[in-house]
């Protein structure tokens, strides 16, 4: 095959993020289909996306040519100018990521990444450099008409670059290098230095030449129609070599050695096998030291065990030598001890460790290491499952640290193997298809509302996103929009060239590599400016390629909620060890029997909560199952599970032998380590051969799978005497669950953490709810659920009380008191909206050195320094945190310039050393004289809490009306919420809300229609109301903030979004008469649903409740049943219908229809 004559030496990837717009393994395939022999990546102080590129340089059979742009300062000026630096070979390479690192760690943030001059000094061996183009110093400095400076620098870059130095030439109309060009070719000739043509390309073809003006737009946050804009050069795009020739007919040897950089830069970043320090020395040091430090670790773990038999025991041991064989013959006892170390480490320092994640659970050794706290022969836990000794491949340990805490833990790192030695790793954030098209609708300046909307049709699966062509094809309300309106079409069009490019990078939340030496020695680093600690300029997947092992530094909020739960108990004298807990509390039990599970870890979401209360689980292992089933595809066998584990349905097996394996799931497949075990039972593989069939199965790969279904068979025959017939069926039945089985080590683990807060919920429930409103302390939406689950905690009149913020009581955090009744959560200071934590601590402060606040005089001479202003007092004022002080409200906020004034003054005092009038021994007293005001009245009360809570915290104005609201068939927005709609169907509602706000619009018929903000005790939420009768109406109930009875429909647009609603009918609960006629309609799986439905419904007044079914029949006909008119209905009865299993698509709704609620 014949190849141009030419190499494009400066490319520009999409890594050049928002400046570049061509993926590397474009930029291979680019060379491949025009004849280029060889093609360089070039990207601005990057590396990013070198082993990408190279690899796919060879995929291609093109030569890869790995360089960057690096910023170099000017001497003696301010100026940062641009060299090109390719790596000839490894010591290129080594100080090419030297450079780059430096240019991102050791500058100002507020500069671009470079390096000075001199810091060249002794790292240009193995690199060749260009001069730069429109960007180098040289050709700056010759069109700038500063000759000399331009000579002096360029004996500068010869002395630096011997033999190795190329003078750039780019022909692209640009009018800095067409003005330096003569003095560039002179210099050249006169120095004797090598010509070589360029074209700096940004991207490949000249068609993309707007798309990436508009990228540049994006880049600057500018819109396009702006005038004085950076703009794309429409010949920055990547030429032929025939291009480049008659661009440089007069010139043919600065072409010619595109060539010789290639020849000399044969070079790509190398693969490297694992690099570790060591612990111990060397590999012998290391396999010695595992062995040692795991059974006296080992010996640890089994001392509780105090009835284990010598056999038992033996087994334990047995497999602890097995693992150690294993670990040290594949070559890891490092990685083992190196995270022990650290693991151990946080232990020592208080700081909570999670039982483990993943598969690492599943080993012994582990265990013994206490890296993790589950005993892995107690519950059935596969090491293979974790390392395979079939398949060599790194071990990886996540590891949940108390988030917290858990910068401690990687400064521990930092500091024991050497702060060169440690980094995180970059991620990268791309354009999706949403965030393309904000970026573009802004770009083209369309208006944040209308862009918006559009962003809302593309539907948002987090596991299965989609593109923009995906939904062009598959979501109709956007092909509409983008086939009717040119602006979208526009906006659309240009959307899809940029999507999936880089946009920015980011850290990985957890990854932390550690190196046996300096990690610029190894890869290039950058610098996020959010953290102190470098990071590697390649992502995880090719980190691990360059030598570097990955270690997951997790932080797990939930190990937070524990700890500051154990602390809160502490405080008032109760020890509790949750490592210790026993596994069998009947209060656990009944807790998650009554989905009593907010806040509970893994077992919050209102479908799990009804899973809970359908299935019941009774011991450990049913919450195992239960975390592991819960997600799409296993889900369907949770009724099938619960049937059998309550006796309704007989328990059956695949096969006798397998009986021992599912007797905990009910003969159900549920977790990897089952498909494992049932290859081993039945057709004699080894486990590691058995997790090789495990994933064949998962890839579904026909050839890997036919091979495996003939050994299967096979095995079937030889070590169960299993026909073939049989055996296929087999095989089937185990393919169908490995493609959904869960990995049972992580469920364990995650099923202990899940206890530990069920046991705290279920005990203590003030410090519970305490201890994980802290944690969400600035999410308003969950405290709101966590305050009004706790009003509703089964068991308690009144639930567990949470009392309002007061100055004297409140910590800055949620605490736990004592009270007349019992326990009470006190609301924290700094979980009011605008006071600010740092603030309230320091309040608090103040407090705990010198006495309550006993009156307002009192607090106001006491307020530290910088901790009030108007807007933190009325907060404090609106949520009632002074109150105790001084019960009117509207007289505090009418004096608030008075009581800042008093503070100020004190503050004064203070500082000149005068405590006079606020420090003197009288004691505190009213001598502040307040003006007089009249005090909120109770909606200004509420209207304030909900501003400066984020939600109604004394209670909602629709509370009001809840027996009208209930007999009429209401139900709560978050309940709506959780039960959903039905996919592509809609389903109708009643609820009660009140109207805050109100957007009056046109539709395209010129209809006019709202779209209203509405509260209710759980939440907030808008709609849509198309109604043109109510539009009126709206307007003054937002005004008033009237509180309405509302039928609405709900529509799903996608599994993973909650349903939109839509307003058919409104009218002021005030005006809701309580007798009105309701219809419940219901579907009914099977007969033990129809028992409990019968249970539900209760008698009420005659005509006034009618109930209709629609039952399932055999053969899957349904039949529609009337049950009766009579019945008391109700919002609640809706709710308690809604959680039975069989139960399903319940709904209630005025009996005479929407008409009743469209007000004149």
């Amino acid at each position: 095959m014949s190849f141009a004559p030419f190499v494009p030496l400066r490319i520009l990837s999409s890594y050049s993020m928002l400046e570049g717009a061509i993926d590397p393994k474009a930029i291979a395939k680019l060379a491949k289909e025009r004849g280029f022999p060889a093609i360089a990546i070039c990207d601005r102080n990057g590396l990013y996306g070198s082993y990408a590129f190279a690899s796919a340089c060879f995929e291609q059979g093109v030569q890869p040519i790995v360089g960057t742009l690096l910023g170099v300062a000017r001497p003696s000026s301010e100026a940062i100018d641009h060299l090109a630096l390719f790596a000839q070979d490894e010591a290129g390479w080594q100080n090419l990521c030297h450079l780059v690192s430096r240019a991102h760690l050791e500058r100002p943030l507020e500069l671009e990444p470079h390096v000075a001059l001199d810091e060249l000094d002794g790292r240009t061996e193995g690199l060749i450099a260009l001069t730069g183009a429109s960007e180098g110093a040289m050709t700056c400095l010759f069109a700038e008409g500063q000759g000399s400076h331009a000579l002096s620098y360029g004996e500068r870059l010869e002395a630096l670059f011997p033999g190795r130095l190329y003078v750039e030439l780019s022909r692209r109309g640009n009018a800095v290098e067409d003005a330096a060009e003569a003095a560039l070719v002179d210099w050249a000739y006169d120095r004797d230095l090598p010509l070589v043509a360029t074209n700096p390309a940004n991207f490949a073809d000249p068609h993309f030449h707007k798309a990436h003006d508009a990228m540049l737009c994006i880049s600057h946050s500018r819109k396009l129609w702006e005038e004085d804009r950076p703009r794309s050069a429409q010949e920055s795009f990547v030429k032929s070599a025939t291009m480049m020739e008659e661009a440089f007919d007069d010139l043919p040897e600065a072409v010619a050695n595109t060539l010789v950089i290639a020849q000399r830069c044969a070079y790509a970043p190398p693969e490297r096998a694992p690099i570790l320090p060591s612990l111990a020395g060397d590999i012998e040091g290391e396999k010695a030291m595992l062995e040692s430090e795991a059974r006296r670790g080992l010996a640890k773990r089994l001392e509780p065990y105090e009835e284990l038999t010598e056999d038992e025991r033996k087994t334990y041991y047995d497999r602890l030598d097995y693992e150690i064989g294993i670990i040290n013959r594949m070559g890891f006892p490092g990685y083992f001890l190196i995270v022990a170390d650290f693991i151990q480490w946080a232990k020592d320092q208080g700081i909570p460790v999670g039982p483990g994640r993943g598969s690492g659970a599943g080993s012994l050794v582990a265990w013994a290491l206490t890296i993790t706290d589950l005993d892995p022969i107690r519950l059935g836990l596969l090491f293979e499952r974790f390392l395979n000794p079939e398949r060599v491949s790194m071990p990886d340990f996540d590891i949940d640290f108390c988030e917290t805490r858990r910068g401690e833990v990687i400064r521990y790192v930092q500091k024991k193997y050497g702060h060169d030695h440690v980094a995180q790793i970059i991620t990268f954030g791309k354009l999706k298809a949403r965030a393309v098209l904000r970026d573009c609708g802004r770009i083209l300046d369309l208006g944040y509302n209308r862009v918006d909307r559009l962003c809302k049709m593309v539907p948002n699966h987090p596991t299965d996103p989609w593109s923009l062509p995906r939904a062009l094809n598959g979501a109709a309300e956007f092909k509409r929009e983008y086939d009717n309106d040119n602006d979208v079409k526009q906006l659309v069009d240009l959307a899809m060239q940029l999507e999936g490019l880089p946009r920015n990078s980011s850290t990985h939340a957890a990854g932390v590599v550690i190196g046996d030496r300096p990690l610029a020695q190894l890869v290039p680093l950058y610098r996020d400016p959010r953290s102190d600690m470098p990071v590697t300029q390649f992502d995880m997947k090719y980190v691990e390629g360059a030598g570097l092992v990955k270690f997951d530094f997790l932080g797990l909020k939930t190990l937070s909620v524990l700890q500051r739960a154990v602390d809160l108990l502490a405080k008032r004298g109760i020890a509790v060890d949750l490592a210790g807990l026993a596994w069998d509390d009947p209060a656990v039990f009944q807790l998650l029997k009554q989905g009593n599970t907010v806040g509970v870890f893994q077992l919050e979401s209102e479908g799990m909560r009804r899973t809970l209360t359908a299935v019941k689980p009774t011991k450990f292992e049913d919450i195992i199952a239960l975390v592991s089933l819960y997600r799409p595809g296993p889900m369907d066998n949770i009724p099938l599970f619960g049937k059998r584990k309550a006796g309704e349905v007989e328990i059956e097996y695949p096969h006798p032998k397998l009986a021992g394996i599912l007797e905990e799931t009910y003969g159900i497949f549920v977790y990897q380590e089952q498909v494992m075990q049932a290859a081993q039972i039945l057709a004699g593989y080894s486990l590691g051969d058995a997790d090789l069939l495990r994933r064949a199965m998962g890839k579904k790969k026909q050839s890997e799978m036919d091979a495996q279904r003939q050994r299967f068979i096979a095995g079937c025959a030889e070590h169960s005497q299993i026909d073939a017939k049989r055996a296929n069926e087999l095989f089937d039945l185990i393919d169908k669950f490995a493609g959904y089985g869960f990995n049972k080590s992580h469920a364990a683990a995650y099923a202990l953490l899940a206890y530990q807060t069920a046991w705290l919920k279920a005990h203590y429930p003030e410090e519970f709810y305490a201890a994980s409103m802290c944690f969400d302390m600035h999410q308003s939406e969950k405290l709101a659920v966590f305050v009004d689950d706790a009003r509703r905690y089964p068991g308690r009149e009144g639930g567990v009380a949470v009392e309002q913020p007061d100055i004297n009581r409140s910590e800055a955090d949620f605490t736990v008191e004592r009270t007349d009744e019992g326990y009470a959560v006190r609301y924290a200071l700094a979980g009011i909206r605008n006071v600010g934590g740092k603030a309230m601590k320091a309040l608090c402060e103040e407090r705990e050195a010198h006495g309550w606040f006993e009156s307002l005089d009192d607090l106001f001479a006491r307020i530290p320094q910088g901790c009030m202003n108007s807007r933190q007092l009325e907060a404090l004022i609106a949520a009632g945190a002074l109150d105790r002080l001084e019960p009117s409200r509207g007289r505090l906020a009418a004096n608030i310039d008075l009581l800042l004034a008093t503070a100020d003054a004190a503050q004064r005092e203070r500082s000149s050393g005068q405590e006079g009038l606020f420090g003197g021994d009288d004691g505190p007293g009213n001598t502040l004289r307040l003006k007089e005001a009249d005090d909120w009245s109770r909606a200004d009360k509420m209207a304030k809490e909900r501003e400066n809570f984020g939600f109604y915290f004394s209670s909602h104005p629709v509370e009001a009306y809840r027996d009208i609201a209930s007999a009429n068939g209401a139900r709560p927005y978050a309940s709506l919420m959780a039960a959903g709609a039905p996919m592509g169907g809609r389903s109708r509602a009643v609820m009660a809300a009140m109207v805050e706000k109100v957007n009056k619009g046109r539709t395209r018929r010129g209809a006019d229609f709202v779209r209203a903000d509405f509260s209710d005790s759980s939440g907030q939420f808008s709609a849509a109301c198309f109604e043109e009768a109510l539009v009126a109406n709206f307007e003054k109930w937002a005004e008033d903030g009237t509180c309405v009875l509302l039928t609405v429909e709900l529509d799903s647009p996608s599994p993973d979004e909650p349903p939109r609603v839509t307003v058919r009918g409104a009218r002021p609960l005030a005006a809701v008469a309580g007798s009105q006629r309701m219809l419940l309609t219901l579907e009914v799986a099977h007969e033990a649903a129809i028992a409990e439905l019968a249970l539900a419904l209760q008698p009420g007044p005659p005509g006034y409740g009618e109930v209709v079914a629609k039952l399932a029949l055999p053969a899957g006909e349904q039949a529609m049943m009337r049950l009766g008119y009579d019945f008391r209905l109700d919002g609640a009865l809706a709710e308690t219908l809604g959680g039975i299993e069989g139960i399903a698509n319940v709904a209630l709704i005025p009996k005479t229809g929407p008409k009743l609620f469209r007000a004149a």
